[in-house]
């Protein structure tokens, strides 16, 4: 059974930094692409970033120069490094496997963990 647990979500004053982090368990999440998606309320789910196997990236043009995603392959274990965070990143973060490629749609989703940008 394929689980995708997310942790190190929470409370950040705008300007500041958090880190989220997913460990991948029963899957095959070495070999395929990884990302994650937010909802913030009353919105669509969107994608915030991607990053394959091999370290190619894809960012949503919101966070771009801000988030940095990365992954390792070792450790089935993909992390999103988020900075000068804004109140309109306040939102539910999930992790998802995706397909083999990086604009594959997500296959698996975690629980989701929430962050919330105070102004």
């Amino acid at each position: 059974q394929v689980q995708l647990v997310e942790s190190g979500g929470g409370l950040v004053q705008a300007g500041g930094s958090l880190r989220l982090s997913c460990a991948a368990s029963g899957s095959i999440a070495s070999i395929n692409a990884m990302g994650w998606y937010r909802q913030a309320p009353g919105k669509q789910r969107e994608l915030v970033a991607a990053i394959t196997a091999g370290g190619n990236t894809n960012y949503a043009v919101s966070v771009r120069g801000r988030f940095t995603i990365s992954r390792d392959n070792a450790k089935n274990t993909v992390s999103l490094q988020m900075n000068s965070l804004k109140p309109e990143d306040t939102a539910v973060y999930y992790c998802v496997e995706k397909g083999p490629n990086l604009y594959s749609q997500p296959v698996y989703w975690g629980q989701g963990t929430q962050v919330t940008v105070s102004s």
